[in-house]
C-alpha cells in the first residue's frame, strides 16, 4: 500500500496558484470564479492528506459565507474523512470536492491538470 504524505513540488506550486486566484477572485466578490479556483485546488490537492483538508477547509468557509446549509454540512462529512482516504491514496480522482458532487465520484480531470500528473 503506497501512502502519500507530502506533495510534488510541481503540484504544490500548481496548488498554490489555484489558491492564489481563489483569494483574488473572492476579495473581488467574484464568488463563481473563485469557487472554480477552489475546485480546481481540491483536483490538485486530493491525493495528499494535507493540501485535501486544506481545501475542504476552504469549502467550508465559503458555505459558511455563502450561508449555504448543503455546502456547509457536505464539507463537514468531507472533512471527517478526506484525511485519511488521501493518506492510504483512496480518493475518487477528479472530483472537485464540492457538496454539489458524490464524494466518492470519480470525475474528468482537466487537461492542463493532468499533464501535472
Amino acid at each position: 500500500m503506497k501512502f502519500n504524505i507530502k506533495i510534488p513540488k510541481n503540484l504544490k506550486q500548481a496548488y498554490k496558484n489555484e489558491l492564489e486566484q481563489y483569494s483574488y477572485y473572492l476579495v473581488n466578490k467574484q464568488f463563481s470564479n473563485a469557487w472554480y479556483h477552489l475546485e480546481r485546488s481540491h483536483i490538485i490537492g486530493q491525493s495528499y492528506p494535507i493540501e485535501h483538508t486544506y481545501s475542504h477547509w476552504l469549502m467550508l468557509k465559503f458555505g459558511l459565507m455563502q450561508k449555504n446549509t448543503k455546502e456547509v454540512l457536505g464539507q463537514l462529512l468531507r472533512l471527517a474523512v478526506g484525511g485519511w482516504k488521501s493518506f492510504i491514496n483512496h480518493v475518487p480522482l477528479g472530483n472537485t470536492g464540492g457538496a454539489n458532487v458524490p464524494p466518492l465520484k470519480h470525475m474528468p480531470i482537466p487537461d492542463d491538470i493532468k499533464s501535472l500528473f
